[in-house]
């Protein structure tokens, strides 16, 4: 409505100068949650670089393992590929499983600090959840990251030779 009225008047000293602190507020509390934001999605990052080296150690060492069964495979007919699809089918089972469980946990977080938002704003219609389109989202991440993290141990499982993995013990 000042604008407006502000709009109309011709002479400078008509109009009404002001300093909206709401806005100025808002715009700081904005300023606040975004870098915040950036500062938790750093850490995400790093996480999550992290636990795909650890998936491909995880792998890895799972391959070592497992070299007996890799010169079986390899003795009776399975391809190079089929190894290798051994091995990424596992790391997409834990990719699905990693994520399943991250969305549940996050899903039954939403319970208690939905209780503790309510009660400390006083807004009973105020709660935090989880979009079904968001947790699909994030399931299928969880497996393509575990997928990435698991292709180079899988090529070198498709990569032994049969005769040296069958003498291995």
């Amino acid at each position: 409505m000042i604008a407006d009225y502000n709009e109309q008047q011709e002479n400078e000293d008509d109009r009404i100068s002001y300093t909206d602190y709401m806005a100025m507020l808002m715009s700081s509390v904005t300023t606040i949650i975004n870098a915040i934001s950036y500062v938790l999605v750093a850490f995400v990052s790093i996480s999550l670089v992290v636990s795909s080296i650890m998936i491909g150690i995880i792998t890895y060492i799972s391959v070592l393992e497992r070299t007996k069964e890799i010169g079986i495979l390899r003795a009776i007919g399975a391809s190079k590929r089929d190894i290798s699809r051994v091995f990424n089918a596992e790391t997409l089972i834990v990719g699905l499983g990693a994520g399943v469980m991250g969305i549940a946990a996050s899903m039954l977080l939403c319970i208690p600090i939905n209780l503790i938002v309510r009660a400390l704003t006083g807004i009973p219609t105020l709660s935090a959840v989880v979009p079904w389109q968001a947790a699909i989202i994030l399931v299928v991440i969880s497996m393509v990251l575990t997928l990435i993290a698991g292709i180079i141990p899988s090529r070198l499982a498709a990569k032994k030779d049969p005769v040296v993995a069958l003498r291995t013990e």
